[in-house]
């Protein structure tokens, strides 16, 4: 009975420290650069997007995919720039050389759609860069699973090509 106990704490004890990343990715500390670090303040859903993308007499936005080129060419946001891919040194001097010249106060939203969430390394490395060099008002448009699922498939407009 004793050894039984045992083996029950010992297995837990191997569990939690199994699954301790995965639950501090979803419920506590997210992991350095990952996109789970990004505030849900930071986040905006692909309706909000596409509602102010059609509003006249506001401001649009700066929007910028910071994934794949491929992807991009696939197809993207209406009037969306291709910034380079946010995982990569080179992706990132991309996007600083592109807002470089932009006031600080540039209304600009980030986007991927490579892969679900949880897993996309380029939205986290691209959001901290702009934080870093001075933009306030930088969103992350939250795409839950990808691009097409997201955006393309609810019927939001897109452009295929660069």
């Amino acid at each position: 009975m004793k050894f039984a106990s045992f083996l029950n704490i010992g297995t837990i004890a191997v569990l939690t420290l199994l699954l301790a990343p995965c639950a501090n990715a979803q419920f506590g500390i997210p992991p350095k650069g990952s996109a789970f670090s990004i505030s849900q303040a930071d986040l905006m859903q692909p309706e909000e997007l596409n509602t102010l993308m059609h509003s006249k007499g506001t401001p649009r936005p700066l929007v910028l995919q910071v994934g794949s080129n491929v992807l991009f060419t696939e197809a993207h946001i209406l009037d969306s720039e291709y910034a380079g891919p946010g995982s990569h040194p080179a992706g990132l001097q991309k996007l600083q050389a592109r807002v470089m010249r932009l006031d600080r106060s540039t209304a600009i939203v980030l986007y991927c759609g490579c892969c679900p969430w949880n897993r996309c390394p380029n939205i986290a490395p691209a959001f901290k860069l702009l934080q870093d060099i001075g933009f306030t008002r930088v969103k992350v448009l939250y795409l839950a699973n990808n691009f097409g699922a997201d955006w393309a498939d609810k019927g939001y407009p897109v452009e295929r090509g660069n």
